[in-house]
């Protein structure tokens, strides 16, 4: 590892019942950030973050690990989903930022069994720290329009 800290500060542990899960999805979303711009990243460097970024929260890491190697595996079939459902929207066309949060999300919501609505709240929050002004209300509708069975 290098001489710097972790990148996410300790005000970024929120408190409360979600605490861990939200900080799991906000080093996810960094991770395949990075890979969309650099592939093949989170492979080489994904698993060294996460010992930097969670160093004493394994199962945290474990399920950080299951969002980013499911996103990233599921990648073709998420973009698939998206393009139907944000219409006239291509993932390639949407910011890397908002593309990447909707991947995260809706791989969470496609497979995983976590509630819906959590999801939605999570990704919108990740709009609002790494986005634009616009990027809260775009995920959020994509992902409100989102079905299982498109």
């Amino acid at each position: 590892m290098d001489e710097h800290g972790p990148i996410n500060a300790a005000e970024d542990y929120r408190q409360g019942k979600f605490a861990n899960r939200s900080m799991a999805r906000i080093v996810a979303f960094q991770v395949i950030y990075q890979d969309d711009l650099n592939p093949g990243s989170a492979a080489r460097f994904g698993g060294e973050f996460l010992l930097k970024e969670l160093p004493n929260h394994e199962p945290i890491r474990n399920f950080t690990q299951s969002l980013i190697d499911g996103t990233l595996q599921k990648k073709t079939e998420i973009d698939t989903k998206l393009e139907r459902t944000a219409e006239n929207w291509a993932v390639s066309r949407m910011s890397s930022t908002d593309r990447n949060i909707l991947r995260l999300a809706a791989y969470e919501i496609l497979f995983m069994p976590t509630p819906r609505a959590v999801v939605i709240n999570e990704a919108v929050e990740l709009a609002k720290r790494f986005g634009t002004a616009d990027s809260a209300g775009f995920v959020n509708g994509v992902l409100d329009k989102l079905t299982i069975d498109d």
